[in-house]
């Protein structure tokens, strides 16, 4: 990948400063307020914001009326606005509207990190433009390849129609790359309520032990309720953040996927303890690490764990800026005996990018 080659008109912030068109953004909340914070500082002005007709109700954001996407057509011409979408799906009927819209505007989805960090522009590529390069020639195979190439385009320019060349079959993945079936030990490092110890469930025909942690308050009593009344297998549910020591940790719980060490609003004091520790030489054969950017930090804590047993690890490499290239670096530095490869279930913007890492029998 020659990332010199690319030019400002490639990088979507520099192209929004330049644009004559007015420009509006679809959606409000959480998104909308991270992007807003970055045209800010780039000089870029927004002129309104919309939701999908049949979703206003009369309320503001920013001191200004929501308007209804008909509304904002009628207002200023569909041909001459340009929309940032400020939220994330993953639902074929969000996305299928997304795309409506698209077809009709010039519409972009900007690329900002999930937890605090850098914006992936153009700038922020060429700084790591020999790491970026060095991670995909790491890369198992050429549908890793394929993906990592098209989520760096989407990052630097905001075309949703990257994420779309860049869409896996979780299926597919499951069953094949992970043989799912196999799986009779799980660790699941960011557990939610529970979902993708379901999830795996209905995969795995041996499934015997899961350790989830989970270590939101309030996400983690359903998550308990889960456990305790799963009767297939055992749940060992821990309150707790996976971390590279055992220790305690400022949290911002909002009781959602949004909740996290990074995460601001309420605060308050969690464990964190290490899988290593947890675990104290038990067997596990896969490890997934969903953690809202403290992956290094997870990874660091269950070192012994993978040395000792080689389990399937599957990644989120969407939380920061740099993990879509630091984190197959980290673990080829670590456990250069493992394949790396990445896969990305359907979702806009660039989430549910995951490196899945898989040391094959017989490698040593």
């Amino acid at each position: 990948m020659n990332l010199n080659r690319f030019d400002d008109k490639k990088d979507l912030w520099s192209y929004l400063k330049k644009s004559n068109k007015t420009i509006v953004m679809y959606g409000m909340g959480n998104g909308a307020d991270k992007i807003l914070a970055v045209c800010a500082e780039r000089g870029i002005e927004v002129a309104d914001f919309f939701a999908s007709d049949g979703f206003v109700r009369g309320h503001s954001f920013h001191s200004k009326r929501v308007l209804s996407y008909s509304e904002t057509k009628e207002k200023y011409g569909a041909e001459n606005i340009i929309v940032l979408l400020s939220f994330a799906s993953s639902l074929p009927s969000v996305i299928d509207t997304i795309r409506a819209v698209a077809a009709e505007c010039e519409l972009y989805a900007p690329d900002v990190p999930v937890c605090e960090g850098r914006i992936f522009d153009l700038e922020f590529a060429r700084d790591n433009a020999l790491s970026i390069r060095a991670a995909y020639e790491l890369l198992a195979d050429d549908e890793s390849k394929r993906i990592f190439k098209n989520v760096i385009m989407y990052k630097l320019t905001g075309n949703i129609e990257f994420l779309f060349a860049a869409e896996s079959d979780k299926d597919e993945v499951m069953r094949s790359l992970l043989d799912a079936k196999s799986i009779s030990s799980y660790a699941d490092l960011g557990a939610y309520n529970g979902d993708t110890v379901r999830e795996l469930a209905e995969y795995s025909g041996v499934l015997c032990e899961a350790v989830a942690f989970e270590p939101s308050p309030k996400t983690f009593k359903k998550l308990k309720s889960y456990a305790d009344s799963e009767a297939r297998f055992k749940v060992d549910a821990i309150n707790a953040a996976a971390w590279s020591e055992d220790t305690t940790l400022s949290f911002g719980d909002e009781g959602n996927r949004n909740s996290g060490l990074f995460a601001k609003g309420k605060q308050t004091e969690v464990a964190a303890l290490t899988l290593d520790g947890v675990l104290g030489g038990r067997y596990v054969d896969y490890i997934k690490y969903d953690v809202e950017g403290c992956e290094r930090e997870a990874l660091a804590g269950s070192e012994k764990t993978i040395s000792a047993h080689s389990p399937r690890l599957l990644v989120s490499a969407y939380h920061l800026s740099e993990d879509i290239f630091e984190l197959p670096l980290l673990i080829h530095e670590k456990f250069p005996e493992y394949k790396l490869y990445y896969r990305r279930y359907p979702y806009i913007p660039a989430w549910d990018l995951n490196l899945i890492c898989i040391k094959e029998k017989g490698d040593k």
